[in-house]
């Protein structure tokens, strides 16, 4: 039974109903439009009439987008056009309980732009050319090809679940990744209220993949071309230089203390570190309730083995508060998406 109902207005004109339902839904959606933004970037616009209940919060939030079968373009709607299912929240079971040879694929991405009164979404995928599932099927994608998005419910009181971009009342905002990082990235910037100052460091695979984007004049990106070299052999030094360079404001948010990393193993575990700050006291950061600043954050994500050094260097070699930090390691080198 669905409890305890807030009506809130995300959008001009739409009342929403929020109740208990499950954060995250899957939505029977069809391809619109498919748009080349760069060599790298593919901007897939989906429509469906049930994404007008698709949440509106974007920021870093995750998604996934559920492909047909490669076979023979078989796609099961996981319980997207169920409605128990959806109530249920049982969509992940039912894909985990089909056979082998009908489970479809899928693959997490981030959400770019939303437009409920179209009934539109917006996902910028990354061509990594790995002939993996995904990049075949963004290959081939025409308006009318189905799939399934599973995304926040805007009807859910807990509809933000999935964002990891958490900064509480700090100010002055680091942000740095790779090409997988890239909609996260500009969809937080292009969202930034006017109080709050960001840079942001993003190593891309080569010049012809620098985006336009909107930016609020508080907000700046400095984009990366790598090129034949190793991933984040740009980004990780770049990142380095400006800290040094803002050292007085990286200190405002130094930890007290010894901060132990536990050495994560990227070849078998995730690399995920990503707490939510603005649940905490503005000031209370660390175990046992440790102070450190509410001035600075930063956020890092993308190829698990750069974010693992970035995240030694802002942690155990400066000494900022890692409760002032998250860090995603959002793929790893030759390894496919677990599911």
């Amino acid at each position: 039974m669905l409890t305890s109902q807030v009506r809130v207005t995300p959008d001009p004109g739409t009342a929403v109903v929020k109740d208990d339902r499950p954060a995250y839904r899957p939505f029977a959606v069809t391809v619109a439009r498919v748009q080349q933004l760069s060599p790298s970037f593919v901007r897939v616009t989906f429509t469906g009439e049930d994404l007008r209940w698709f949440g509106t919060d974007r920021l870093d939030q995750r998604v996934k987008l559920v492909l047909p079968r490669e076979s023979d373009g078989y796609l099961c709607d996981v319980g997207a056009k169920d409605e128990q299912t959806i109530l249920d929240g049982t969509w992940y079971h039912q894909w985990r309980e089909l056979p082998d040879d009908v489970r479809p694929p899928f693959r997490t991405y981030t959400v770019r732009y939303v437009r409920p009164e179209l009934a539109e979404v917006d996902i910028d995928l990354v061509v990594h050319g790995d002939a993996g599932p995904a990049s075949r099927w963004v290959g081939s994608a025409a308006p009318g090809h189905e799939a399934v998005l599973v995304g926040p419910d805007a009807r859910s009181k807990d509809s933000t679940v999935g964002i990891d971009w958490s900064p509480g009342t700090a100010t002055e905002l680091l942000l740095a990744g790779d090409e997988t990082a890239v909609p996260a990235i500009t969809s937080i910037l292009e969202t930034l209220p006017a109080d709050r100052t960001a840079r942001a460091f993003v190593e891309v695979p080569d010049s012809a993949d620098f985006l336009d984007v909107d930016l609020p004049e508080h907000a700046t990106i400095t984009w990366l071309p790598r090129g034949d070299r190793p991933h984040g052999e740009l980004l990780v030094p770049t990142v380095r230089d400006w800290i040094s360079g803002n050292a007085a404001m990286v200190g405002n948010a130094f930890g007290t203390g010894v901060q132990e990393l536990e050495d994560v193993d990227i070849d078998s575990e995730i690399l995920w570190d990503s707490p939510v700050v603005r649940v905490l006291p503005h000031d209370m950061c660390g175990r046992g309730g440790e102070r450190c600043g509410s001035d600075f954050y930063a956020w890092f994500a993308g190829e698990a083995g750069t974010i693992r050094t970035l995240r030694r260097l802002l942690v155990s070699e400066v000494g900022v508060c890692r409760r002032r930090v998250a860090f995603m390691g959002y793929w790893r080198i030759g390894r496919a998406e677990a599911s």
